[in-house]
């Protein structure tokens, strides 16, 4: 038995909550391998609208084991509220989620210090949510941080207090007020008390246990490829491996156990945040794609920048995940335009054509080139088979095919769970 991997190809907010929601049912286990609360992982279904942020998005299924590998690092009031609001849906958490003890805690300071680093860059802002998470993993990186293990220590109040006066160090070089950092303690020790409720495991021997069982695996990514620290558009990226093999480090799993690896894709591309983006659109389109899609962030309700597909980037994304499946994203967004347009390649100053992305290029250095498809032009509500989709939204979908080379099984149609439509 193998784990198949599910992740997102662009910058993040592709739908990967939603995809992960409908497969579940063919999967015993759901692991998150990275990331931490600045994913936002939206589900809909009966009607109502769930964000997740750091609890895998198989919970709403009871027969599913919700993992939080070692890979992600956690915020223990943000992970109280996500179960504190589960509550009404009577959810087993205590059965149904259990947590690494090697994943890594963010704590108070790792905010106060992600706010300063940020301020500190003036206009070259990278666009952080401020959740803590790039100094958690730096931390991590450093090997000071503080791991959900170590929470059941005699010793955890010592150790909290030494990464504490270290990041005061830090923030005194910054001249960054500490005023809110009392209330911030208050409620993290009260989280901890809380977390240490929880069923902390050794996720590895699960996971590896769970193969020699036939098990079936589904390891659910955050963000997107795009946004990976190695190969994202640095340093406009986050913090972690968000490809294929960051759920390899994320979950201790060797490669060759990775089945099926499903790559996640809008019908279009957003950007959350500062970075390149060739395809964004600042005229009445983008902003036109924007309300269509409800373009806002679901961790952070920033508005999200909007343009057409760039299909290198795609390609890229592909490449680097060894993606075997492909699932489109928000297909009815697209249904307001009667023509769409596709990136095929970039143009150069110099006039030379290229369709490989390099991030050593600027965005103002390349010109984007489009090719024009008709578009369906009609809503999709009631479409409930891939049969009955528009002529020109399955040419649409074939051209993707081709151009890309990775067969798309899956198209969505709009945000519930019953409007995703299996090819």
């Amino acid at each position: 038995m193998k784990m198949d991997v599910l992740l997102g190809l662009q910058w993040g907010d592709e739908g990967k909550g939603k995809v992960v929601d409908v497969l579940a049912p063919q999967y015993e286990i759901v692991a998150r391998f990275q990331g931490g609360p600045n994913a936002g992982h939206t589900l809909e279904f009966d009607g109502i609208k769930h964000v997740l942020h750091q609890i895998p998005s198989g919970i709403f299924r009871s027969q599913i084991l919700n993992i939080i590998g070692n890979g992600v690092v956690l915020d223990p009031i943000v992970l109280k509220k996500e179960i504190d609001g589960l509550a009404k849906f009577n959810i087993d958490y205590k059965k149904n989620l259990v947590i690494s003890k090697k994943a890594t805690i963010i704590i108070p300071t790792h905010k106060l210090l992600d706010a300063a680093y940020e301020q500190s860059k003036g206009d070259k802002k990278i666009g952080s949510t401020l959740k803590g998470i790039g100094p958690t993993y730096q931390d991590k990186i450093g090997r000071s941080a503080l791991r959900v293990g170590d929470i059941m220590s005699a010793d955890f109040n010592e150790k909290y207090a030494a990464l504490v006066e270290k990041h005061k160090n830090t923030l005194s070089h910054f001249n960054y007020p500490l005023d809110a950092l009392a209330e911030m303690e208050e409620q993290f020790f009260a989280a901890i008390e809380f977390f240490k409720t929880l069923n902390l495991i050794d996720s590895e021997y699960v996971v590896n246990d769970a193969f020699a069982e036939n098990k079936k695996i589904l390891a659910e990514g955050a963000q997107g490829s795009l946004l990976d620290i190695d190969f994202g558009s640095y340093p406009y990226v986050t913090s972690s491996s968000t490809m294929t093999a960051g759920a390899c480090t994320g979950l201790g799993v060797s490669p060759s156990k990775i089945g099926e690896v499903f790559g996640i894709f809008k019908a279009y591309c957003t950007r959350v945040g500062s970075g390149p983006f060739p395809t964004e659109l600042f005229d009445q389109t983008g902003e036109a794609m924007r309300k269509e899609g409800n373009e806002f962030g679901s961790t952070t309700g920033r508005p999200r920048r909007c343009g057409w597909l760039d299909l290198p980037a795609l390609k890229y994304s592909i490449m680097i995940n060894g993606v075997t499946q492909l699932f489109m994203m928000k297909a009815d967004v697209l249904n307001i335009f009667e023509e769409i347009q596709v990136c095929t390649h970039y143009e150069l100053p110099s006039g030379e054509k290229i369709d490989r992305l390099s991030f050593e290029i600027s965005e103002q250095e390349v010109k984007p080139i489009y090719k024009t498809l008709k578009g369906w032009n009609c809503p999709l509500e009631g479409i409930d088979s891939y049969e009955k989709f528009p002529l020109e939204l399955k040419e649409y979908v074939s051209y993707l095919e081709k151009e890309l080379n990775v067969p798309i099984n899956l198209v969505s149609v709009g945000p519930d769970r019953s409007q995703t439509i299996l090819k």
